[in-house]
């Protein structure tokens, strides 16, 4: 049995992405709309995440694009506003991700409770956003400062929209992130969001950190959840539960439901 029985309810299990609008001091914030339209479209999305089944949430600034790799104050600000507007409908365990800030998202995580979250810890990338750097040494002295150590962290190790800089495979990447830092998990994604996480490149990751949980961190769909979650410990999904299956649109409950059911029967036979 892995943490995930523990703080998600169940093994195998489906954390579902509630990606807010851009927020104020993103360069596509609606201005008109302002923050309430913010909360607005993320309850609603929200609420059709949790009534259609999935078993945790991440909430994420998806929209705040460009990302930056030092989040400003106000992003931090606004996503607190946001979830703590929504706590009290939140029956479900939920997470963070301020996309690319590991502090800030363990700041933001401390503040609401969250149970997790997940980030870019370790490695030099480079990236659409510019060099990409981490210092995960400083990162995890600032979670124990700040008194998150309750809090999990879930290591994306193939970042979207990045290329790994040095001459090191998954194999060798997984392995020696396991070893110097612990992780809670690991996560392998897609090229970008939505897009699908190869199962020879997770099964690999599995093989070779056996006893670490391992997510597939980008596009698993209906057609393919089972394949994904024959070999990962859980999956991340988005894209999949948004209208139609596009990237931009907000959440349907419906597809929600019917992915869930999928999954649930698959657990059960497990």
């Amino acid at each position: 049995m892995t943490w995930l029985k523990e703080k998600l309810g169940t093994e195998k299990a489906i954390i579902a992405m509630c990606h807010f609008d851009a927020l104020p001091g993103d360069p596509h914030f609606d201005e008109e709309g302002g923050m309430e339209k913010v909360i607005e479209h993320a309850k609603a999305d929200f609420l059709a995440l949790q009534e259609g089944g999935v078993d945790a949430v991440m909430f994420s600034n998806e929209f705040s694009l460009p990302y930056l790799t030092e989040v400003r104050t106000e992003t931090v600000a606004a996503m607190a506003r946001i979830i703590g507007e929504l706590k009290p409908l939140i029956k479900i365990p939920f997470g963070v991700n301020v996309l690319w800030d590991a502090k800030k998202s363990l700041d933001l995580a401390k503040a609401v409770d969250a149970v997790f979250v997940r980030e870019i810890f370790t490695g030099v990338y480079g990236s659409d956003f510019g060099l990409w750097n981490t210092n995960v040494g400083e990162t995890v002295r600032h979670q124990k400062q700040i008194g998150a150590q309750n809090v999990k962290l879930l290591f994306n190790i193939v970042p979207e929209a990045a290329t790994y800089l040095g001459d090191r495979d998954i194999t060798s990447v997984a392995k020696s992130t396991v070893f110097n830092n612990r992780p809670d998990a690991l996560c392998v994604s897609g090229l970008t969001a939505g897009t699908e996480t190869d199962a020879a490149t997770l099964k690999i990751v599995k093989d070779v950190v056996p006893n670490t949980v391992v997510f597939a961190n980008t596009g698993v769909r209906l057609n393919n959840v089972e394949d994904q979650l024959s070999i990962a410990d859980g999956a991340v999904v988005g894209t999949t539960f948004k209208k139609e299956g596009i990237f931009e649109n907000h959440v349907d409950q419906a597809r929600v439901k019917e992915f869930m059911d999928k999954v649930k029967a698959f657990r059960e036979q497990l």
